[in-house]
């Protein structure tokens, strides 16, 4: 569970309550990231990381199923600097190698596709998760609560879901039936090198 000071402001039992549920999903998620960058098992972090993508979103779901968090001051109070998270990023890159890269559409009301890092990506959903883990530790949960609605719906709520999509298409490739189509069997063989490349035993 995670630990916070007495609550500063105007927040409920019941926010206060569903705050706590928030941040210790949230801590979660960021433990298991460290966890897996540090671990640096290609093979089995797709799997990983899609279970931990997958909790995570859950509780954005919950954010933004709630009616709209308002902080209590104008200006975000000063909680320190961010977590130095790019050993996290530069790991994550390493250990994808082939994988990192891929493609999506931001916003599926205006169809652009977007070429990005999934080890950018997960370091800057961890970013913003942290900046409001950290309102929550010294006790602005409103803030906190804000901030990390407001970010599930602007930032990370999608960067999540892409990069949730872009496992599940690795995972898809590799399971898929043998006897494919052609055209399939030529985007499973694909897939196949690009597992090869982040399994450490192969190397």
């Amino acid at each position: 569970m995670t630990e916070t000071q007495p609550t500063r402001g105007a927040a409920d039992p019941a926010t206060a309550e569903f705050a706590g549920q928030i941040a210790d999903q949230i801590e979660s998620f960021l433990i298991a990231l460290r966890a897996i960058a540090r671990e640096a098992d290609g093979g089995r972090s797709i799997s990983l990381l899609l279970l931990e993508i997958s909790q995570v979103l859950l509780a954005g779901a919950r954010l933004g199923a709630q009616q709209d968090f308002t902080p209590i001051a104008e200006y975000q109070p000063d909680v320190g600097p961010e977590a130095d998270l790019d050993e996290m990023r530069v790991a994550l890159a390493d250990m994808l190698g082939g994988l990192d890269t891929y493609a999506f559409v931001f916003d599926p009301y205006v169809p652009e596709v977007v070429e990005s890092q999934l080890s950018d990506d997960l370091t800057s959903i961890a970013t913003d998760l942290e900046n409001g883990l950290r309102h929550f530790r010294l006790g602005n949960v409103d803030e906190a609560l804000w901030w990390w609605q407001f970010s599930y719906v602007s930032s990370w709520g999608n960067l999540a879901g892409a990069a949730l999509n872009a496992l599940v298409s690795v995972v898809a490739h590799d399971r898929l039936d043998a006897d494919a189509p052609i055209e399939e069997e030529e985007l499973l063989a694909a897939a196949d090198e690009i597992l090869e490349s982040v399994d450490p035993e192969s190397r």
